[in-house]
C-alpha cells in the first residue's frame, strides 16, 4: 500500500495543497519498505488528489486539508488522515499501527499560508 505525507523536508506540514513535497510510503505487511520524495508539482483545485490517484496512493496524511480535496479522494477510495503533525515516517509508522486517528481538521479558509485551523 502506498501512504503519501505532505511534507516540508521530514515533517507534516500543516496545509496539505501548500506543501513542499509529498514523501510517499510503500508499505507491506504493516512496515515501511521504501520512501520517495516527490515535489509538489503545484496547489490547482482538484489537481493534487488525482495526482496522487495516478501514484496509487491509497492513504494522505497531512496537517490540514481542504474540504475539496478530501471530497475528491473520498471518490476515489483514499482514506484521508488529518490532523497530523511531526516526523513524517513516524506518522506513518503510528498510522501502520493504529495509532494515528485523523482530528478532521478540514481548513475552511485559504488566504493563511502555514497552517489549518479547524
Amino acid at each position: 500500500m502506498k501512504i503519501a505525507v505532505a511534507s516540508e523536508k521530514d515533517m507534516v506540514t500543516q496545509h496539505f495543497g501548500h506543501c513542499e513535497s509529498f514523501t510517499i510510503f510503500q508499505t507491506e505487511s504493516d512496515k515501511i519498505t521504501k520512501a520517495e520524495i516527490i515535489q509538489n508539482p503545484g496547489h490547482t483545485p482538484g489537481y493534487l488528489p488525482n495526482f496522487l490517484n495516478d501514484l496509487g496512493v491509497k492513504v494522505i496524511i497531512s496537517g490540514g486539508i481542504g474540504g475539496g480535496a478530501i471530497d475528491i479522494f473520498n471518490e476515489k477510495g483514499i482514506e484521508v488522515i488529518v490532523g497530523a503533525s511531526g516526523n513524517s515516517e513516524a506518522a506513518v509508522i503510528a498510522y501502520l499501527k493504529g495509532e494515528l486517528k485523523s482530528t478532521g481538521s478540514v481548513c475552511h479558509d485559504h488566504t493563511h499560508q502555514d497552517n489549518c485551523e479547524g
